[in-house]
């Protein structure tokens, strides 16, 4: 099997159920068959659009469906629909890491297959969830910031690993347990634990994808011979204002990812941990 070719069908995978059996299959393969990747010299191609173009209707995010109401079928839809196109995007960016940036060690490969093999099953949940609520994935409208982001970077594995999981997945960490917060004082349901449970798995699994990123992102700094301190600056290219306004963070999860407590004060502006 053409390891990177393979993840090239994969990520040009036009809808979930193809890209999901097809990576279950690929998936299967490589952890039983103790092949190491061998490397091309094919250059990987540029993406013009997510794989998802032909299955969801995009439009720029501030016009993506607001979850105004919680507690109706409606809001719970709109929250779990936001979550699940962060998953299914996510699904991509881990294929995208180990298809783009050649010739670094197994772990590498190793680690970004793992983490699409979660972020699949974190989507499955969701889907799962939306057809309970009579709804499904793509019934909503998207944005395609996290393939932007994707698609920026792709020239370079130090920028990819400070932008994408230790900046975009690493503020999953700090939103979601927000919304958990704010779901558990709404009147107890199933349908809402339900929510509530999976978001739990998403955010405490999702430490682990940003602590690989942040082993990468070091990796990186040293091929590079730059200090991790890049971060900051490599993030404001990308992102400007981001780190303009103390905000809120999740310490615990912030530092068992890898941040340090000096990273962890120049996001928030104040003292917090030692």
């Amino acid at each position: 099997m053409d390891f990177f070719q393979t993840l090239q069908t994969l990520l040009l995978a036009s809808t979930p159920h193809e890209k999901i059996k097809g990576f279950n299959a690929f998936y299967t393969y490589y952890c039983n068959s103790n092949e190491t990747v061998r490397h091309s010299h094919k250059q990987p191609i540029r993406f013009t659009a997510p794989s998802y173009a032909s299955y969801c209707h995009m439009v720029p995010p501030q016009q993506v469906p607001r979850r105004k109401n919680l507690q109706s079928t409606e809001g719970q839809i709109a929250l779990v629909h936001a979550v699940a196109h962060i998953e299914y995007s996510a699904i991509d960016l881990a294929l995208d890491a180990a298809y783009r940036f050649q010739n670094l060690p197994q772990r590498f490969y190793d680690d970004w297959l793992e983490v699409a093999d979660e972020e699949i099953r974190h989507f499955q949940m969701l889907e799962t969830i939306l057809h309970d609520l009579g709804s499904y994935y793509g019934d909503l409208s998207v944005h395609n910031a996290l393939f932007e982001a994707q698609e920026r970077t792709a020239h370079s594995l130090l920028h990819r690993m400070a932008v994408v999981p230790r900046y975009l997945e690493a503020n999953g960490l700090d939103a979601t347990p927000q919304i958990i917060e704010k779901l558990q004082r709404l009147p107890r349901h199933d349908r809402l634990t339900q929510i509530i449970e999976a978001l739990r798995v998403i955010v405490d699994e999702e430490i682990d994808h940003v602590r690989k990123g942040d082993y990468w992102f070091g990796y990186a700094c040293t091929l590079e011979e730059v200090s991790k301190a890049c971060y900051f600056d490599i993030v404001k290219l990308y992102y400007p204002n981001t780190f303009q306004k103390p905000r809120h963070i999740n310490v615990n999860g912030r530092k068992a990812s890898g941040f340090t407590c000096n990273e962890l004060k120049q996001l928030t502006q104040r003292h917090i941990c030692d």
